[in-house]
């Protein structure tokens, strides 16, 4: 199929929506798979105000196949689907709906998608101190999935608002059996953790563009032996990352995680392995280096 030119009444066709939804590559990356592989898809961006709406139409419409979901509709979007997996269920958040049998499924995949990035890169977590940086929606997905599957010595979790970081380790404590540790990322804080860390994760969106001179973590906190990886992906490189590997540590893009998410979520709408390196090609092809 010609993506673009040519569709027909068995066209199958998901969608990304949000508000704003302007940014979005998902278009971009999923096209190119469909196109790659043959499939007669389409996938479309839809800024959505009316989410329950939006859910509902997905129901009635019998060629709409699946849903990624992103800010601000990620919480609320449970509210609306049939089922949801139990992990995103105490994460508190979704960002995929399928429909299977006229049931709308939802589950994340941004901690999966993150987590895979890790491993890819010979990270093995089991045992490991890992600290994480920011306490929102994907740190809750992403520190949700190690606890729950591999095995860390230590978690901690650090955010500007110290009862957010300490709800997230509550939440987890709850649901998980394992026992992060919530505190607040002031200088102090940061300092003592950095000491300790084998792995830094950064989940807040510090040293985003267009902001790309700002870090997270200051230059001098960096120690040999550690692993940093950054979710913010756009730019590639960002200031946390450029400081990272100039002091010759180990270090992760966020455009791992990206791909790897949207890799779970086309397997997810297609039921077919995705063509990772075509995804990662545009993904690349889009990113401010």
């Amino acid at each position: 199929m010609n993506i673009g030119l040519s569709f027909s009444t068995n066209t199958r066709f998901c969608a990304v929506i949000g508000d704003p939804i302007e940014h979005s590559l998902s278009p971009a990356i999923h096209n190119a798979a469909f196109r790659e592989l043959g499939l007669d898809y389409v996938y479309l961006a839809c800024r959505v105000e009316d989410l329950k709406g939006a859910l509902q139409g997905m129901k009635a419409l019998g060629n709409f196949t699946g849903l990624s979901i992103t800010i601000p509709h990620k919480i609320d979007a449970m509210k609306y689907v049939d089922e949801v997996d139990p992990v995103d269920s105490s994460i508190g958040s979704i960002n995929t709906v399928i429909k299977e049998g006229g049931i709308l499924k939802g589950f994340g995949t941004d901690g999966p998608g993150a987590c895979r990035a890790v491993t890819d890169a010979g990270f093995d977590m089991k045992g490991k101190n890992i600290l994480m940086l920011g306490a929102g929606g994907a740190a809750r997905a992403i520190a949700f999935t190690i606890a729950s599957n591999y095995f860390p010595g230590t978690l901690t979790l650090l955010d500007l608002n110290e009862i957010t970081a300490k709800n997230l380790a509550n939440d987890i404590a709850r649901h998980c059996s394992f026992v992060p540790q919530g505190r607040h990322m002031n200088s102090t804080g940061l300092a003592q953790s950095m000491e300790d860390a084998d792995l830094v994760i950064n989940c807040t969106p510090v040293g985003m563009h267009p902001n790309i001179e700002n870090t997270p973590v200051p230059g001098g906190l960096l120690r040999k032996g550690q692993t940093v990886f950054d979710i913010v992906y756009n730019p590639l490189m960002t200031r946390l990352l450029k400081d990272a590997q100039k002091n010759g540590l180990n270090i992760i893009s966020g455009a791992d995680m990206f791909i790897n998410q949207a890799v779970l979520q086309f397997k997810a709408f297609t039921g077919i392995d995705a063509p990772v390196e075509v995804m990662r090609k545009v993904v690349m092809e889009n990113l401010v280096k």
